[in-house]
């Protein structure tokens, strides 16, 4: 349990509670093979049971840190600076991003976009899970709609979801890792049957880097 002070920073977004931070190559979607600092928040309750970072689920195991250390340590590797998780959007992101964004940063998340929508972004990756659905406000917004295909009936659930995003929203499909022998060659078959799409691939994991 937090102390009173301590939670009610985090409540307002002042603090929030870091799982890990790093500079990387950025691995996937639009803005794949371009250097970006990521900041990783603890928390999430969407539970995807593919999910590769799943020590992010509980937060009260990753420290609530003041955003004026988080945004220190950004501001001295890259320009562009990537919220993911966990689920950044549980947490409050307006104080965070404003602050970044007064470091002349360009400022992305990645989203399932199951929970209001808080901060303001440059780029919105929007990322939704079958089991806790973007709310509205995600869908109009996201500027790439990143689908992960699991198994044939994702792409059914591909369709839904493109079906509600804004028009200008780029459309990616993007394997599993654990069955993207199985998957990635029917993606390839699917974006050239419906070139609306594009194929987004898990590059840093093949480069075998964060």
């Amino acid at each position: 349990m937090l102390d009173k002070e301590t939670q009610i920073a985090v409540d307002k977004g002042e603090m929030l509670p870091l799982m890990e931070e790093f500079y990387t190559i950025q691995g996937e979607g639009y803005h794949t093979g371009t250097a970006a600092y990521f900041i990783r928040i603890g928390g999430c309750d969407v539970g995807c049971h593919w999910c590769d970072v799943k020590e992010s689920w509980n937060s009260e195991l990753h420290p609530p840190t003041n955003t004026d250390v988080i945004v220190e340590n950004a501001k001295k590797y890259a320009e562009t600076v990537v919220v993911t998780g966990g689920e950044p959007l549980m947490w409050d992101m307006s104080i965070l991003t404003s602050r970044l964004k007064k470091q002349n940063l360009n400022v992305h998340i990645e989203t399932s976009g199951a929970y209001p929508v808080s901060g303001h972004w440059d780029w919105f990756c929007l990322s939704p899970k079958k089991n806790k659905l973007p709310v509205d406000d995600a869908y109009a917004i996201a500027n790439e709609l990143k689908v992960i295909i699991y198994n044939k009936h994702d792409f059914i659930f591909a369709e839904e979801q493109a079906a509600k995003v804004n028009s200008k929203a780029i459309l990616f499909l993007q394997p599993e890792w654990s069955k993207k022998e199985e998957m990635t060659p029917l993606i390839v078959d699917y974006v050239m049957n419906n070139p609306k799409w594009r194929v987004s691939l898990q590059t840093h994991k093949y480069l075998n880097i964060p």
